[in-house]
């Protein structure tokens, strides 16, 4: 699943993935000092990240792989999440054709809910150069 990721968003930001598979998407990020904002707390645009990520992980692994991409996104800050390992979990919600809806959260090491999102991802048409096509 990370095939490719060098000198990405993924490893500049320095996530980790936990586990995934169709149903799942686990990843965990060490939170420090860059990651956070002028108020010392996790800047609302790396967890949301986090969470798009692990969403936009589980939708691909759910259809075998194939590219997703985010429609919606949905964030809801619930707690400031400081500096310290911080640890996503997404779920799909539903699927239809070739929409996906899908759900997470971020917790820190002590179980403290930062924040859930929702988000919608459409699976992209595989290219007829891709599938052996002309």
């Amino acid at each position: 699943m990370l095939e490719g990721e060098e000198n990405t968003f993924w490893e500049y930001l320095g996530c980790e993935l936990i586990t995934a598979d169709a149903n799942e998407a686990h990843i965990a990020l060490e939170a420090k000092q860059h990651h956070t904002n002028v108020m010392g707390i996790v800047h609302g645009g790396v967890l949301t990240t986090l969470m798009d990520q692990a969403m936009g992980m589980v939708s691909m692994a759910s259809r075998n792989m194939d590219s997703c991409v985010t429609t919606n996104l949905n964030v809801h800050f619930l707690s400031a999440m400081r500096q310290g390992r911080l640890e996503v979990k997404a779920r799909i919600v539903h699927q239809a054709g070739r929409t996906i809806t899908t759900q997470a959260e971020v917790r820190d090491s002590e179980g403290t809910l930062g924040c859930t999102a929702t988000a919608t991802f459409r699976v992209l048409r595989q290219q007829a150069s891709d599938s052996g096509m002309a």
